[in-house]
């Protein structure tokens, strides 16, 4: 749809569509692990079995009753679980320990063309958060990562975790703007697809590492998006930046 009408406002996915998150977490749970003796285990299916509480529990949020809770403290319980299910008990490993590896999700590293394309749609769109991070969580990231944000919209703006429809609705809102002038980026069909029921306009950007080359779990949901490109520099290219 190279001929949608350009948006007022990007609005970023970031963990794996602006950041890294399998390597990086596999790369830290790697010492972790080592540290709490269970060097057998593999960082990288580590990695993944605690990605794969939070797409999970991600859907399942809105519709426990839960009160609002940030991103950093679920990371912490996911972990817990993700430890249990490897036969380890959380209360026998070091409390600061299991901090230490929960916030390493707020050290994600980019992915390798990301600073230069952020920087480059920066120069003809205001470009912002709409993760599911927290704010301090994705503060830390941007200032370790270099990532040029205009405005950080952690999920305490909107009280909801995306695909709930308040996370991308509320989110314009904040902006003061209609949700056709909005444009989500983002590197997941899925999230692509609930923003646009929600009236947002999309940008996929591929990232075909984000599991380790396996296909997306969500790759069945593709669509014609109105923008679409293998990175953020030809998204930008796209876009006349």
């Amino acid at each position: 749809m190279a001929d949608a009408q350009p948006p007022k406002v990007l609005a970023f996915d970031v963990f794996g569509t602006v950041v890294d998150w399998r390597t990086s977490i596999a790369a830290g749970s790697a010492g972790y692990l080592d540290r709490i003796g269970r060097g057998d285990l593999d960082p990288a299916a580590f990695t993944d079995a605690w990605r794969s509480r939070y797409l999970s529990g991600m859907r399942a949020f809105a519709k426990s009753g839960r009160p609002f809770t940030v991103l950093d403290v679920l990371h912490r319980e996911m972990l817990d679980d993700t430890l249990r299910a490897e036969g380890i008990d959380p209360a026998t490993v070091d409390e600061a320990l299991l901090q230490d590896w929960t916030f390493a999700w707020r050290r994600l590293a980019p992915w390798p063309d990301s600073v230069e394309g952020l920087s480059r749609l920066k120069r003809g769109f205001p470009i912002v958060t709409l993760s599911n991070g927290n704010i301090a969580l994705m503060l830390e990231m941007a200032r370790r990562g270099g990532l040029p944000w205009d405005a950080i919209l952690g999920a305490e703006v909107t009280k909801a975790y995306k695909p709930d429809p308040r996370a991308y609705l509320g989110t314009a809102e904040v902006l003061g703007l209609a949700p056709g002038e909005v444009c989500l980026v983002a590197a997941h069909h899925s999230d692509l697809a609930a923003a646009r029921a929600c009236g947002l306009k999309t940008a996929f950007v591929a990232r075909p590492q984000e599991y380790g080359g396996r296909a997306a779990p969500d790759a069945h949901l593709a669509q014609d998006w109105e923008w679409s490109g293998d990175s953020l520099i030809a998204l930008a290219m796209q876009l006349g930046c």
